[in-house]
């Protein structure tokens, strides 16, 4: 870098002290509890290089990284892209900055940042690796363990990358809802039944004796036993794991397995270590980036941490990335916490109000005017404009920061430029409260006679107030934003989604699925109804939105075979991407591997019914054992009994694993 570049680069991070500064202190006075943040400016190539590494500085030696970085490259020069930042999972977490971004876009940046590292910090899934990662540190590590096996004479620098290649093919096959363990805190204590035959090798007798004592027939009838020991005891999601402690390396020169080299063991723990790390990331994707819109929206357009000048830049760009195409995790992320929000408040509000005499929940809609309501909950002039109303706060109220409240009468504040210092969390609670902001205040109105009743059966405080002004006063301002910290911490984006994507949610919000139609031969909308978008978001996003594969045999139809299945969910596999992973588990356990699935079968002629009917064929779901044994694939049909274990039920379709409830 040149003196030039890294004098600009200076005078950049130096304008920015101040807005992550009081970034942080904003984020905290609205509840949340980052992780201190490390902001770094860097260049458009630099950018691009972080992003292939998935947020860090340094990785092993891989050919991936370059693909990502020239797909990330001309993302930007072909289609328009531009990363504004990019944060890793860390404490304290780092954060990097394009240099070429407009003041806003970095404020924007900044205040994003925050809430994720809140996220990162809080969120259990992301605990399951530990409390404090290190991650910088450990993935430097691994970069120089491996970059020393590609440099070590003995071990070829192809030999490790094809190893790398194989093992990244399982990178997402792991136990993801347990907290991660080394292989060898992790193995299974049962052990490999060796194969009759290569028992009969190693003991290196003379083809006569072999004839005579141990004829072929009497091999395979050995291998053939059924009753054979088999193990795990249960399935294993975590086939990495499983491969750590129990795979060996197919040897190509004697064509048979071989125990694991030392850096084939290593650098397959290493890896499955960074998938374990990286995996709360992919689980809550929708949560995360929809937390850090939801309060960087709140920050820079609600606080004004976006200057008048810098407004419209800023709303254009958040438009932008609300409003990209396709199924957004950021759009969907900041109205479904918007409307755990509101959904909370509305609840506290309708709590209180039943509670005044001579309010039921069969006589509300006629007794209660929720205009007038609404008016009540307006947020006090003290909190809505402290500026204005200095010389009136209450240094004694829960609302009022009495420090920043005299260090503001002192001239010490620029409440000009930070409105928000003499409030505290309960104060900017108020001041945003969301039920009376203008794009909600139909929400407390849409309350339903069921919700009502609902309430009305569980509300056991016997207090009473005489009139709605009595109760509205009461109403706790902080429950909405209370009610989110509280889902950040124990929710991913399945259960998140399971929880909170309602009947309401869906119509409000206009979501619908839409399938490809084999009568039609496009994709049409199929449905609007909350329960078909529930379920066909929680597929795409149970297991990353991939297969789960589990380990069911270690040593199947005692052949020391292994024996993969996959849990159908009524997503069937692409075959031709399962033969060739399995090309690759061969070498990874270096005896014949084995997959059992479910495929959905629709010949011609119930194609041509259905269009004749204009309905969709309902296809067969058949069970396939595909085998393959280093060579070639072998497919077989399987029966009903024999998939019973795999195959969907209408239980089965939510996909959530019950220890996740």
């Amino acid at each position: 870098m040149s003196t030039d570049d890294r004098i600009h680069k200076q005078r950049i991070a130096e304008d920015l002290e101040e807005p992550a500064r009081e970034a942080n202190n904003l984020a905290e006075k609205l509840g949340l509890d980052p992780f201190p943040v490390n902001y770094w400016v860097v260049d458009y190539d630099e950018m691009n290089e972080l992003i292939a590494y998935g947020g860090f500085q340094q990785r092993y030696p891989h050919w991936r990284w370059g693909m990502q970085y020239d797909k990330q490259r001309k993302q930007g020069q072909y289609l328009g892209g531009k990363a504004f930042e990019i944060v890793n999972n860390d404490d304290p977490s780092n954060a990097f900055l394009q240099e070429s971004n407009a003041i806003a876009d970095q404020k924007a940046v900044i205040t994003h940042v925050e809430a994720h590292a809140d996220f990162f910090k809080n969120n259990e899934w992301f605990r399951l690796f530990g409390t404090s990662p290190d991650a910088a540190a450990m993935l430097e590590r691994h970069s120089e363990t491996i970059a020393e096996y590609m440099e070590d004479p003995d071990v070829s620098r192809e030999a490790v990358e094809e190893w790398i290649d194989h093992v990244l093919c399982l990178e997402d096959n792991i136990d993801q809802h347990r907290a991660f363990t080394t292989a060898e805190e992790w193995s299974d204590e049962e052990t490999i039944p060796e194969d009759v035959a290569e028992q009969l090798d190693e003991l290196d007798l003379s083809d006569e004796v072999r004839k005579q004592v141990f004829d072929e027939e009497w091999v395979e009838g050995m291998a053939d036993d059924e009753d054979g020991a088999t193990f795990p005891k249960t399935p294993e999601t975590d086939v990495l794991g499983f491969l750590r402690s129990h795979g060996k390396a197919y040897d190509e020169d004697s064509e048979k397995a071989a125990d694991y080299e030392e850096w084939q063991r290593e650098i397959l723990e290493i890896l499955r270590k960074e998938a374990y790390y990286f995996a709360p990331q992919k689980m809550t994707k929708v949560m995360n980036e929809g937390w850090a819109a939801y309060w960087e929206s709140k920050m820079m357009a609600d606080e004004g941490f976006a200057a008048a000048d810098e407004f419209i830049s800023y709303a254009d760009h958040m438009a932008q990335v609300l409003g990209s195409p396709g199924l957004n995790p950021y759009k969907l992320g900041f109205e479904l916490w918007q409307y755990v929000e509101n959904r909370r408040n509305r609840r506290e509000v309708i709590e209180h109000l039943l509670r005044v005499e001579g309010v039921t929940w069969r006589n509300f809609a006629d007794t209660v005017d929720l205009d007038a309501v609404l008016e009540l909950l307006e947020p006090a002039p003290a909190v809505d404009d402290p500026v204005g109303n200095l010389a009136d706060l209450d240094p004694e109220d829960p609302r009022i920061d009495a420090e920043n409240l005299e260090r503001a009468r002192n001239g010490e504040v620029d409440l000009e430029k930070y409105p928000w210092k003499p409030l505290t969390y309960e104060g900017l609670a108020e001041r945003h409260y969301s039920l009376v902001a203008a794009e909600n205040r139909g929400f407390l109105k849409r309350v339903s006679q069921s919700e009502l009743e609902r309430i009305s059966r569980y509300l056991f405080d016997t207090e009473r107030y005489d009139t709605v002004e009595d109760a509205i006063a009461d109403v706790d301002r902080t429950t909405g934003w209370d009610r989110m910290l509280e889902v950040r911490e124990s929710h991913n984006d399945v259960t998140f989604i399971d929880e909170f994507l309602t009947d309401e949610f869906v119509d409000d919000n206009d979501y619908f699925t839409y399938e490809y139609t084999h009568t039609t031969g496009d994709f049409r909308a199929t449905s609007t109804a909350a329960e078909d978008v529930k379920k066909k978001l929680m597929l795409q996003f149970t297991n990353f939105g991939k297969p789960t594969i589990a380990v069911h045999d270690g040593n199947f139809r005692n052949r020391n075979e292994l024996l993969l299945a996959h849990h159908y969910n009524g997503v069937q596999l692409d075959l031709r991407e399962a033969k060739q992973t399995l090309e690759r588990v061969f070498e990874l356990w270096g005896r014949p591997v084995a997959l059992k699935t479910i495929l959905k079968e629709v010949d011609e002629h119930d194609i041509e019914v259905a269009r004749r009917r204009d309905r969709e064929p309902e296809p067969t779901e058949q069970g396939k054992l595909i085998r393959f044994d280093g060579e070639s694939f072998e497919e077989e049909d399987l029966d009903d009994e024999e998939v019973a274990d795999i195959m969907a039920t209408e239980v089965d379709y939510d996909t959530k694993p019950d220890d996740w409830l």
